[in-house]
């Protein structure tokens, strides 16, 4: 890693001095004065020193403080940070990389660099060798998406996982979040990576950490994991003998091949393609998802077109303000597309491939964006009737059948689980939580029943859940994530790509639009509408801004919303809370408010965003008329969200 044209500053102690002075005027804070003094303690690279020389002598204290303010802790879901300053400095900016990127990370104990990268991949390493306990090498898988640095930390990780006396399966190009939980059960592997920061701003990148199921990590490795990556304050580390580090294998289309063989799997009734072929634009938005989405489904017949300017893989994201299909703008290029070629329905996904969104042709000819909610509702109804018209759940099985929602996705998705008598949990927020589900479905057939579970085919599995466990028909969450296998564990825009083909493909033989199937479950379910909102907040005092208004519900919850009485109010931080098979709910900083007029709200600090996210769920009960219903219930959440923004408001304010 070292730079031999990048020199060290002549005199640290003159930064020293400097910091001191900026400290007690006030321009530094206390905890960023501390980390940046560590890093500079722990990182051997020249460009350490030298940016943050330049910082000091610029006077750039925002940016230190927002560089410095914190250590980026290895949480859950891994590192998530800046890997682009606001402000590059000319030693980070060097000699330049790929698509006008600097040519090396941001420097800072929050940021998204090698420091930190060395620290987590060096601590999953030591955690994985005391799982294993010695009695091989452990393996690892790592993936990367098209973000900045991605493909550069992703060899890093490869090679210090083989420089330490473990087995590293890197991938051989951008490949999908998804991809890699299928990877890492496949090859019987002990943990993954994938460098991706999902749908951020193009200037953050990720280490998204999963442990030997496929899953992200969660106790009780979780807790031990992190107290392993926490405990480590240098970059650098003593390399093995020769004879004991591990081997480094590429993966390539080997791997690609066994998992669209899985992603074939989830189409339920294949020869109704044969006769209704959809026509779809598809855009990966820059990233990862046109590797396995496009050729498989113009193996099946679908016509697929793809938005050329957004194919290059490209971290810049250049052609979107921001590369997540949840927001309208991400598909504008997509949808014009559609409206010249007369597609039937737009699909976009997210540079790793998790998220997926989607905008279908209504009567009238025009292009309407449905919601996360919407789209996940229409999956899980048309799976449930699909099994049940195949034979696959009858009368005397349906006990065993299973939906898997977060708490903070539509409610539409649980009158359709009643209507069809099959049962639905709610989860804490996050697919680790709908993982952790499989798992404790997985676990409970008999060892001696199951054998190697990894090795059956879908049909098998799905015998085995429905006899001894429960089988997991289809999860999702309202942010566009949707599964609809066991054999993966994380939200999966691949499958869902497909799976979603196959409902426009039953809605066009019906002689439907997608939004005329969609009126069609609202008019037997009733109408549920969703609004996702959020306040944003960056830096270091935005930070503080977000955990101070969290806290204030918490401390001064509602009585009264929007001239309505409040019904119910779960903290979920607080309370003794279980789902609906009994399993108790980990704490998390989430409010959910229920009012008495059946609107209701949640609120929740952002996990990977700058931002606390604010959740709005409205409804009519089944029949009457429609449009009236959805002017009705639309109108309520628009008042409720103007009440939550004044509300909040003044819970910002220093009195409270």
């Amino acid at each position: 890693m070292a730079e031999n044209s990048l020199k060290l500053p002549a005199a640290m102690s003159q930064l020293s001095d400097l910091l001191a002075s900026a400290q007690s005027a006030g321009r530094l804070l206390p905890a960023a004065k501390i980390n940046l003094e560590a890093l500079l303690a722990g990182s051997s690279h020249p460009v350490t020193a030298r940016a943050i020389e330049e910082l000091a002598a610029s006077g750039a204290w925002d940016e230190l403080n927002d560089r410095f303010f914190k250590t980026l802790a290895f949480g859950t879901g891994g590192l998530r940070g800046r890997t682009i300053g606001r402000v590059v400095t000319a030693a980070e900016q060097g000699a330049g990389g790929p698509n006008g990127r600097p040519e090396w990370p941001c420097v800072g104990t929050a940021t998204m660099n090698y420091f930190n990268v060395s620290r987590a991949v060096r601590g999953l390493i030591a955690y994985a060798k005391r799982h294993v306990g010695g009695s091989r090498k452990p393996r690892l898988v790592f993936a990367h998406d098209t973000r900045h640095f991605s493909r550069e930390f992703a060899e890093f990780c490869a090679a210090t996982c083989a420089a330490l006396g473990c087995d590293a399966y890197l991938f051989d190009g951008p490949r999908s979040t998804p991809q890699l939980s299928f990877a890492l059960r496949e090859l019987r592997a002990d943990a993954g990576v994938v460098l991706t920061a999902s749908h951020n701003p193009p200037h953050d990148n990720g280490f998204k950490a999963y442990f030997d199921d496929g899953a992200q990590i969660v106790e009780p490795h979780a807790a031990a994991i992190i107290a392993e990556v926490n405990a480590l304050t240098s970059e650098s580390y003593e390399p093995l003998a020769a004879a004991e580090r591990g081997a480094i294998t590429m993966l390539g289309e080997e791997m690609d091949t066994r998992y669209v063989a899985l992603l074939k799997t989830l189409l339920l009734r294949p020869a109704l393609l044969d006769s209704v072929r959809a026509r779809i634009v598809y855009t990966n938005l820059h990233g990862t998802g046109g590797h396995i989405i496009v050729p498989m489904l113009r193996e099946f017949g679908f016509e697929v077109a793809t938005v050329a300017a957004q194919d290059e893989l490209d971290g810049r994201f250049p052609t979107v303000a921001s590369p997540n299909p949840e927001n309208a703008p991400a598909l504008r290029m997509a949808i014009e597309l559609a409206e010249a070629s007369g597609a039937e329905i737009v699909i976009g996904t997210d540079p790793d491939a998790d998220r997926m969104g989607v905008a279908a042709r209504d009567a009238a000819g025009r292009m309407v964006l449905l919601t996360g909610n919407q789209i996940g509702s229409l999956m899980a109804w048309y799976r449930l009737k699909t099994c049940f018209e195949l034979g696959w759940l009858t009368d005397s099985n349906r006990s065993r059948a299973v939906l898997v929602k977060t708490f903070v996705t539509t409610e539409l998705q649980r009158a359709i689980a009643d209507g069809f008598g099959v049962g639905l949990v709610d989860t804490l927020t996050g697919f680790k939580y709908i993982a952790g589900k499989l798992r404790k479905y997985e676990d409970a057939i008999p060892a001696d029943k199951k054998g190697d579970y990894r090795a059956l085919g879908q049909e098998a599995t799905r015998a085995l859940r429905l006899e001894y466990s429960r089988f997991f028909v289809f999860g999702g969450e309202e942010s566009y994530g949707y599964l609809g296998s066991d054999a993966v564990r994380d939200k999966d825009a691949n499958g869902a790509a497909l799976m979603f083909a196959e409902v426009a493909a039953y809605a066009m033989s019906l002689g439907k639009t997608l939004p005329q199937l969609l009126d069609d479950i609202f008019t037997e379910y009733g109408y549920h509408l969703e609004m996702g909102k959020s306040l944003v907040m960056e830096g270091a005092d935005g930070a503080d801004q977000i955990l101070a208004l969290a806290n204030s519900y918490a401390l001064y919850p509602p009585s009264v919303v929007d001239g309505t009485a409040v019904l119910r109010l779960r903290d979920f931080a607080k309370q003794d809370l279980f789902d609906q098979e009994g399993d108790a709910l980990p704490k998390e900083k989430m409010l959910f408010v229920d009012l008495a007029d059946g609107r209701s709200f949640a609120v929740r600090p952002s996990g990977t965003e700058p931002k606390i996210k604010y959740y709005l769920f409205g409804k009519a009960a089944p029949g009457g008329d429609l449009a009236s219903a959805k002017a009705r219930v639309s109108s309520g959440l628009d008042n409720l969200w103007q009440w939550i923004e004044q509300d909040a408001e003044s819970r910002r304010q220093p009195a409270l």
